[in-house]
């Protein structure tokens, strides 16, 4: 069994920061790509960052600038640093990460969710 769990969501003023985590823990053969969704209410889920093995970082044009995706490999952990946060980025912020693994007798690569922290930005 895999999990991931969420941390470091909250309320912040508008312009003000939050450090998000997602660390995953389990029958973890291969932690291959992760990232950071969110979902506003009313709005689908929008893809933010991703970040490969090998530390490559792509991201949503929305966040270009002001977010940083980054991940520990040793501890199995994604992070998303948020700067210069507007009202617009209220939402509950997601992790996202393919892992190889066995389930149910077959091998192969398994996309898996963290339950989502909510990010509040207000004055």
């Amino acid at each position: 069994q895999v999990q991931l769990v969420e941390s470091g969501g909250g309320l912040v003023q508008p312009g003000g920061s939050l450090r998000l985590s997602c660390a995953a823990s389990g029958r973890i053969f291969g932690l291959n790509a992760m990232g950071w969704y969110r979902q506003a209410p009313g709005k689908q889920r929008e893809l933010l960052a991703t970040i490969t093995t090998g530390g490559r970082a792509n991201y949503a044009d929305s966040v270009k600038g002001r977010f940083t995706i980054s991940r520990d490999t040793a501890k199995n952990t994604v992070y998303l640093q948020m700067n210069s946060l507007k009202p617009e980025d209220t939402a509950v912020y997601y992790c996202n990460a393919l892992i190889s693994g066995l389930v149910g007798g077959k091998w192969g690569e398994y996309e898996y969710w963290g339950q989502g922290t909510q990010v509040t930005v207000s004055s």
